[in-house]
């Protein structure tokens, strides 16, 4: 099937299958999760010292989400640091500061799969210069041998 394609429809499809792609990855990165999903990620997460003003009451973040040190993860001195690896700092409308615990970060998600993405490309890429290459060099080998037995007729 592959050899009845012509080269511009291939690529034609692969540049529409990396802009689908690449639509998609910037659509779920703009629209957060639902407010009721937030909320129910929430209730899951371990708070430190058991404090929950942040569901009681308006709160500002003042670290957003990023990862827990390793002396945080081995020594568990954070309890928050325990289950997810990663936390933000709160501080409720009353002045309490508390650290909950926190989905990973989801510009760290978006980085691995852009470079997943950059890797796929580059070994396609590659594969694609190595047949190419093949293919010449096959190619080149028939027509010497074609030309040496048309040179022997003579």
């Amino acid at each position: 099937m592959l050899d009845t394609c012509q080269r511009r429809h291939m690529l034609l499809g692969l540049s529409l299958l990396v802009s689908a792609t690449v639509v998609v990855l910037m659509v779920e990165s703009r629209f957060p999760d639902s407010e009721t999903t937030r909320r129910s990620r929430a209730q899951q997460f371990v708070i430190e010292n058991n404090s929950t003003c942040w569901q009681r009451e308006e709160y500002t973040v003042i670290l957003e989400c990023h990862p827990c040190t390793e002396f945080d993860i081995i020594s568990k001195s954070l309890g928050v640091c325990i289950h997810t690896h990663y936390k933000e700092v709160l501080r409720c409308k009353s002045g309490e500061t508390v650290t909950r615990s926190c989905d990973r970060v989801a510009l760290i998600d978006q980085r691995n799969f852009i470079k997943f993405e950059i890797t796929c490309f580059i070994v396609g890429l590659f594969s694609y210069l190595v047949s190419y290459v093949r293919e010449r060099i096959l190619t080149r080998r028939t027509h010497l041998k074609i030309e040496r037995r048309l040179n022997r007729m003579q």
